[in-house]
């Protein structure tokens, strides 16, 4: 009996970086279901409850994110930095993985130096259209670099860049449900109109701002919305409803758990642009206004919108400006039958399927590779 692949998957810290790093597992045990997959992440962040959820072991690492403001704060961060390389060594020691896969995040960093520099084979996921500083680094000791948008040979070698997309939710595309369903699924009438807002996992300040600012716009427009308003801001955005009165034509909730369902319900969608999103937008080929969020590193988030806005494949509003304009683009942008067919059919066209397993082939090829010519 061969003995199977030990494989990491290492990354994380908002469901962005979280859903693809499963999807990618979840590919590698399809092609190869004896495979041990261990995922290291960073202490007290999401994937620390998602991925045991997933079914997966993942081991945390003490690591934290630079302080951009606050320059002295950042000792303790490289203290937490070192003490995750020093894990990290031990866990890869331990583990003895035949290769290592990075999904951004900061817990990506120390791991797959680590493996990089104990000759295991890498292989970095970079989701945005702009490298962030880590995969930069990381990518001088990647095999492969997997990436979603056309031109990143500005920042990585071209000879290990694979243009493969971003996995997303496998739910989403396997799951048939009709619009009127699932507009009824959410309390509200298939014959209206309905706009999505949706703010990340945790949530957008000034998407909710607006949505708490507009109800009298929301109220008059004849259009309805599901609003995920992110766990951190659901009471305040309760209480706002509370304090207004009635509106039935709104949905108020902190998460969607069936995002096939919202989707599918929605005719426009109102979102950050963070990579996975939007990946996910271009799969189901839905109409959607982009508002970027400034508090990212590098502000890849308005370079991923501007990918899209520069084809014609959705809509965007800078942060900034939203109070102003978001609410009233959106209605006027839901009743405009040919405006909302001409990003669809953009959309579409950006569309990649099946990027989970095409990084999970490229990432088994390494880890035979390396397995042969280490365990014989």
């Amino acid at each position: 009996m061969e003995e199977k692949l030990r494989i990491i998957v290492s990354g994380g810290g908002t469901g962005g970086h979280i859903f693809p790093a499963v999807s990618i597992a979840n590919a590698i045990k399809e092609l190869y279901p004896d495979t041990e997959i261990l995922f290291i992440g960073a202490e007290g962040r999401m994937e620390m409850q998602r991925v045991p959820a997933a079914g997966y072991k993942i081991i945390g690492l003490p690591v934290a994110g630079f302080d951009r403001k606050h320059l002295l704060k950042n000792i303790s961060v490289l203290i937490k930095l070192f003490r995750s390389q020093l894990m990290a060594r031990k866990i890869i020691k331990d583990f003895k993985p035949h290769a290592a896969v990075g999904v951004g995040g900061y817990a990506s960093g120390p791991t797959l130096k680590m493996a990089g520099m104990m000759g295991i084979p890498t292989l970095i996921q970079e989701q945005n259209s702009y490298a962030g500083v880590t995969n930069k680094l990381l990518a001088q000791k990647a095999e492969k670099i997997c990436v979603a948008y056309e031109g990143m040979e500005r920042f990585f070698d071209k000879d290990k860049i694979i243009l493969t997309g971003n996995p997303v939710r496998q739910g989403l595309l396997s799951k048939n449900i009709s619009r009127e369903e699932a507009i009824r699924s959410f309390g509200l009438d298939p014959k209206k109109k309905t706009i999505l807002i949706v703010g990340g996992s945790l949530g957008a300040r000034t998407i909710n701002n607006c949505m708490m600012q507009g109800f009298d716009k929301i109220k008059e427009s004849g259009v309805q919305f599901i609003w995920q308003t992110g766990k951190i801001y659901i009471n305040e955005a309760q209480q706002a409803v509370k304090a207004y009165g009635e509106l039935p034509m709104l949905h108020v909730t902190d998460f969607i758990s069936d995002m096939a369902a919202a989707y599918s319900a929605a005719d426009v969608v109102i979102s950050r642009a963070g990579a996975g999103s939007i990946s996910e937008f271009c799969l189901l080929g839905k109409p959607v206004i982009l508002v970027p969020s400034p508090n990212v590193a590098e502000d890849h988030q308005t370079k991923n919108a501007l990918a899209l806005v520069n084809k014609n494949a959705a809509l965007y509003i800078k942060d900034s400006e939203a109070t102003q304009k978001l609410l009233d683009t959106a209605i006027e942008t839901v009743h405009k039958p040919d405006l909302l067919k001409e990003l669809r059919n953009n959309i579409t066209k950006l569309a990649i399927k099946d990027s989970a397993t095409i990084i999970a082939k490229e990432v088994c090829k390494l880890a035979l590779k390396y397995k042969e010519n280490h365990e014989h």
